[in-house]
């Protein structure tokens, strides 16, 4: 955690400057440290916010990031500790003219309930992150989670970026982060599909630590391919798969989306000169 004193004297600052986003202590309590109004604009951008998402905000200081995903056209809620800044945030988001998609409360973050959530954005520290990240990995895959400057441990985010940020008071040296992660469907298994115009019996088995998947594939009841690559982005699978298929070298890009124990999707299949898709589901066996 950043030093006590770097904090208090990153308060002291933030006191000097009007508007500021939430920071946390260890035993839950919020100092108030300024956010550029860049990094919340990255923020919303790189969670792709639009009409259709419910945003929650842990830590929302004055409210700008949910005033900003309000703007967007998105429901947010603001969570924060302390009543003043929730009055505040209220205040700024009628002056916004999007008090009716933005709502703030009074409470601890760790109570609060993540679970209709699409996007979940927050700016607190790595400690605080760590607490939260069995609660985060229990939401629905494709839920989007940003966070500023800090990360989730050994969970490495899905994309981040980084920008200068020289008005910041503390942090990173001059510097903002923003990370993002996609909350992963369980791939864990044994998965069997049968594709009979194109090997038959596949078979894919698949480890998984966090969004990070290994496959092993085998068809035809037993025949090993070269798996080439993987991705796990939300409840949404790829895997690009080489070798012979039916005696013959075909290269397969399957692409499918899990929905509990059932992956569906299609499968590109190319020999070089030619190339056709083929739909395909797999069910996983227990």
């Amino acid at each position: 955690m950043i030093a006590r004193a770097l904090a208090a004297a990153a308060l002291a600052f933030a006191g000097l400057t009007c508007q500021a986003q939430s920071w946390a202590w260890d035993d839950g309590t919020v100092p108030f440290v300024v956010s550029p109004e860049e990094v919340v604009d990255r923020m919303l951008r790189i969670a792709d916010i639009g009409p259709a998402d419910y945003v929650i905000d842990l830590g929302s200081g004055d409210g700008r990031i949910v005033i900003g995903a309000a703007r967007r056209g998105a429901r947010a809620l603001g969570i924060d500790i302390d009543p003043s800044l929730v009055e505040r945030a209220r205040n700024n988001a009628a002056s916004a003219g999007v008090a009716e998609r933005a709502t703030f409360v009074a409470q601890d973050l760790f109570d609060t309930d993540l679970s209709k959530a699409s996007v979940i954005t927050m700016y607190l520290l790595p400690e605080v992150n760590l607490k939260l990240r069995p609660k985060l990995l229990s939401l629905a895959p494709g839920t989007r989670i940003v966070s500023h400057d800090w990360n989730m441990g050994d969970w490495e985010p899905d994309e981040t970026i980084e920008l200068r940020t020289p008005e910041k008071p503390v942090g990173l040296g001059g510097k903002s982060r923003v990370h993002l992660w996609i909350i992963p469907a369980d791939a864990r298994g044994r998965w069997v599909a049968e594709l009979p115009e194109h090997g038959g019996r596949w078979e894919f088995d698949i480890g998984q630590q966090y969004q990070s998947v290994t496959v092993r594939a085998t068809v035809g009841g037993g025949r090993d391919l070269t798996v080439r690559g993987t991705r796990l982005r939300g409840a949404e699978v790829k895997m690009v798969i080489t070798g012979l298929v039916g005696g013959k070298p075909w290269n397969q890009f399957f692409r499918g989306t899990i929905s509990g124990d059932r992956m569906a999707g299609e499968v590109l299949v190319s020999d070089g000169d030619q190339q056709r898709t083929i739909p395909w589901t797999a069910t996983r066996r227990k």
